[in-house]
């Protein structure tokens, strides 16, 4: 009796001691499975990384804005090499359509892109910037324009294109406030419309806000109504990049905050807007400057335009731009 009674006691250990190793064992590995889910958890959160060339379509005006990021976006992440075509938005398209590989597309108006879209070009689009139209003149306005009135008669007035998002944009603009331009040439992008008046070859040319404050101290900015014409700006990955990591490294980037910092510095508005976004600084003409005088004659003589239809104008014939040179 007494063997049993040790016996059976010793048993009764011995199956703690194995319980107790089990439950030990249990309990670490629950642990650690936890912790590995943690640090699981933390790094899903971290910004991601990427190396590689990243290559980006834009339109040209985007490029002083983009090539900015670029530097904030290759110092946050090393080894990634990003490098821009920038172009018009339509030919950009036609270059992607073409068969050239890309990683990213910006385009200067939701049409290109839709554009692009159809074709099955690219992926899922975000809208990160919006633009509006202004007029530039040489430095010092040597031909005293005052907006898009009579004081474009006789000179040379130049535009984009119709197919340009610049130039759709420029047809919208004149439909609204009723004015008829006769350009004596339409250019392919906005900054060779920018290039020709800022050399003097062009006395005055139909930029975005962001072209003018791009020009600096070699053109004036003659304010004009923007007839509610605002032009949205959307980025998206190619149908096929070649590296989609970095494509999307560089689109998060120019949604960020501190890209919509930047571009908000070169004087675009804010995605999403509806009225003109571009901001304040953006090109504005400082205060005795020719062209802040130049500017509020503009405002006062284009008023009368503003109730104008894109029909017709209750503006006097002798007070619409009448150069006769038409574009090519």
């Amino acid at each position: 009796m007494g063997i049993t009674r040790r016996a059976a006691i010793a048993a009764v250990s011995l199956l703690s001691a194995v319980c107790l190793a089990a439950c030990g064992g249990s309990a670490s590995n629950s642990s650690t499975g936890a912790a590995s889910g943690a640090a699981s958890a933390s790094g899903s959160g971290a910004p991601q990384k990427a190396t590689g060339k990243v290559t980006v379509l834009a339109a040209a005006s985007l490029q002083g804005a983009f090539e900015e990021i670029e530097k904030t976006v290759e110092k946050d992440n090393p080894g990634l090499d990003v490098t821009f075509d920038f172009q018009g938005s339509q030919d950009l398209v036609s270059s992607l359509a073409g068969g050239n590989s890309a990683d990213v597309l910006a385009t200067a108006n939701n049409s290109t892109m839709k554009t692009a879209a159809d074709q099955k070009l690219v992926g899922s689009q975000t809208e990160f910037a919006t633009n509006v139209l202004t007029l530039i003149v040489p430095k010092g306005n040597p031909k005293k324009i005052t907006g898009l009135d009579s004081s474009l008669d006789g000179a040379n007035l130049v535009i984009c294109a119709p197919e340009v998002p610049c130039g759709e944009a420029t047809k919208k603009l004149a439909n609204a406030l009723g004015v008829t331009l006769n350009p004596v040439s339409e250019e392919q992008k906005v900054t060779d419309v920018r290039g020709k008046v800022e050399s003097g070859e062009a006395d005055a040319g139909i930029v975005y806000t962001t072209d003018a404050a791009a020009a600096k101290d070699k053109a004036d900015k003659i304010n004009i109504p923007d007839g509610g014409v605002v032009n949205h700006y959307p980025i998206a990955p190619t149908a096929k990049p070649e590296n989609p990591a970095g494509a999307q490294v560089f689109i998060d980037a120019v949604t960020g905050k501190a890209g919509q910092e930047i571009l908000a510095k070169y004087g675009f508005g804010k995605p999403g807007s509806t009225t003109a976004g571009a901001s304040p600084s953006a090109g504005g003409a400082t205060p005795g400057s020719a062209a802040a005088s130049a500017g509020a004659s503009s405002e006062a003589s284009a008023a009368p335009s503003q109730a104008a239809t894109a029909e017709g104008s209750s503006v006097p014939e002798a007070n619409k731009p009448t150069a006769q040179t038409t574009a090519p």
